[in-house]
């Protein structure tokens, strides 16, 4: 698609779309000295539908932040010496899809003018009072309920016209789902397991998660249009090696005769579990083009973001309760020279000052103007799910559009375990610390050394005297002996339960868009104003090239973690 084909066809999506969300719900005349943020705010706190109340202006009038492409941690202080940006923050690799290169935020506090306000005043929120007033039971009753299974009829009774859930038991988890990963249900979503990115999903941080993927239709079908799970397999192998660059991968049985290809290239077609002839998909879309470091048009992801869970055993894993489903889905697959000039427009447009703009799309949530949607669903006052508002939608694109790290706009899959040893629900206990590719010590390990704390903010109190000692320093022996990254990312059952409480706060006050992150107290690595001229910056000795992908073949010897090379 061209350009300005690509241009027309988001002004159409946005401004056909305008009237579909956002009907009056207030009186006819919305006083004007209220700001229109906190309107909706008011208005939030009594909603009941599935979709957010919201007072009748455009979305963009009505925003209180922005920049809210701009995450909280972004605002960590790094005193010249911490550097906890690195992971988002990369030049582009040779090859990569990927090419916006904004390494340089790794040294610098390069915000635009509105940008060096940190919005995220929640963070800077003494919860200690009301967190103190709920019980140890009432947060665990709380965490302890389905509220996914109903959302779905739920969207369906309102004429919801974008996604609706469609994976049965989710809030299960790993019951949903077969030893292979496959959903239980039949829909052909996929859990895969992976290692948390640092350090925003370690469950010592507030919250658990899990992610599914599933390939369009003719990724999962036979060249006669008919359902074939060998088609799937060898399609979903082809996809994993493509983004991750190897030259051979693992993969359950996969029958070459059902394929209708040799697919191991010994010349014959038998039942094989190594693929290493990767060089198109297979089945009804045998004739698309693969193309490097991408998707297949129509691929979906589905993420739920949980609170804290604690089984009867004691261990941490994800609740049933559900904070947040997010959902993208790759709605156009955009040709290479296309996305380089879309990255290279997007770092004009950070140049020129101008604020970040999305088109609309609904019900269907945001484009992220890279061929994806991205949209969700989150918690209303009374824990019930909702889809989000708009401000709430446009932080996504903070991570899902404009960062140099990420792989075709995503992190979880391009980090699961290489191959067959991947595939099935997320669990920490079964991961090492294995480090990502071009370095030699773990991953964990060598983020905590960078970050000089357990998190991105430099703030957790339990991970700090768990792994550094009083001077500050790391503590690499106990890390290099730990069995697994459960042992190192996971909070006691003390943290989990006030960090759960903290998240139940924000969620009665339904104001995220003044931050998520579960935090009792102010954190104090965390500045509330940047400024260019006096607010340290790190010395260009402390960059860090880094590759979000991880070398699985440097796990230790024993653990059933496929090589896939």
């Amino acid at each position: 698609m061209s350009v300005n084909k690509r241009i027309s066809l988001l002004f159409l999506c946005g401004a056909g779309l305008l009237s579909q969300g956002y009907s009056p719900v207030l009186q006819a005349e919305a006083e004007q000295s209220v700001p229109y943020y906190e309107q909706n705010l008011a208005l939030l706190k009594d909603n009941e539908g599935v979709r957010p109340a919201a007072i009748p202006v455009h979305p963009v009038t009505a925003a209180y932040n922005r920049e809210a492409i701009i995450p909280p941690m972004c605002y960590t202080r790094t005193e010249g010496q911490y550097n906890p940006c690195y992971v988002c923050h990369q030049n582009p690799q040779p090859g990569r899809e990927n090419t916006l290169g904004d390494g340089a935020l790794q040294v610098a506090y390069s915000f635009s003018d509105l940008g060096l306000t940190n919005h995220w005043k929640n963070l800077f929120e003494d919860r200690s009072e009301r967190v103190a007033k709920i019980s140890d039971a009432e947060i665990t009753d709380w965490i302890n309920q389905d509220n996914y299974s109903e959302l779905a009829p739920r969207l369906r009774e309102a004429e919801f016209k974008g996604w609706i859930p469609d994976l049965e038991n989710l809030a299960g988890a790993a019951a949903a789902f077969d030893n292979q990963g496959f959903a239980r249900d039949g829909s052909d979503w996929i859990a895969f397991n992976y290692k948390p990115f640092p350090s925003t999903f370690w469950p010592t941080n507030g919250s658990t998660d899990d992610v599914m993927i599933r390939l369009a239709p003719e990724y999962r079908s036979d060249s006669d249009g008919k359902p074939s799970r060998d088609i799937y397999l060898a399609n979903l192998a082809v996809t994993e090696a493509n983004l991750k660059e190897l030259d051979a991968i693992t993969t359950f049985p996969v029958d070459e005769a059902r394929v209708g290809k040799d697919l191991d290239g010994d010349g014959k077609l038998g039942v094989i579990e190594r693929i290493t002839v990767l060089d198109g998909y297979l089945g009804k879309a045998s004739n698309y083009f693969l193309q490097r470091g991408t998707y297949p048009q129509g691929t979906e992801f589905l993420h739920t973001v949980r609170y804290v869970g604690v089984d009867a055993q004691g261990d941490i894993g994800p609740s049933r309760r559900m904070k947040e489903v997010r959902y993208l889905k790759k709605q156009v697959s955009y040709p290479l020279v296309a996305l380089r000039e879309y990255y290279r427009e997007e770092g004009y447009s950070k140049d020129a000052g101008y604020l970040p703009g999305y088109a609309r799309l609904g019900d269907f949530g945001l484009d992220n103007g890279m061929g994806w949607s991205v949209s969700g669903f989150i918690e209303d006052r009374h824990g019930r799910l909702r889809a989000y508002t708009f401000e709430e939608n446009l932080s996504c694109m903070g991570c899902h559009n404009s960062i140099g790290s990420t792989i075709d706009k995503t992190f979880a899959f391009p980090r699961k375990p290489d191959g067959a040893a991947g595939y099935g629900y997320i669990d920490l206990k079964s991961l090492q610390d294995v480090p990502n590719r071009g370095e030699t010590e773990g991953e964990y390990l060598t983020y905590l050394s960078r970050v000089g704390g357990g998190g991105e903010f430099r703030s957790n109190p339990e991970m700090q005297a768990k792994w550094f000692d009083k001077d500050g320093g790391l503590k690499r022996s106990e890390l290099e002996a730990v069995a697994s990254i459960y042992d190192i990312i996971t909070p006691s059952l003390a943290r989990a339960l006030e960090l759960n409480k903290a998240y139940r706060v924000i969620v009665e006050d339904q104001d995220y868009i003044y931050g998520k992150d579960a935090t009792v107290v102010p954190p104090h690595n965390v500045y509330d104003l940047v400024d260019n001229e006096t607010s340290p910056t790190l010395p260009f000795d402390k960059f860090h090239d880094w590759d979000i992908r991880l070398d699985w073949r440097s796990a230790l010897p024993g653990q059933n973690i496929a090589q896939g090379h």
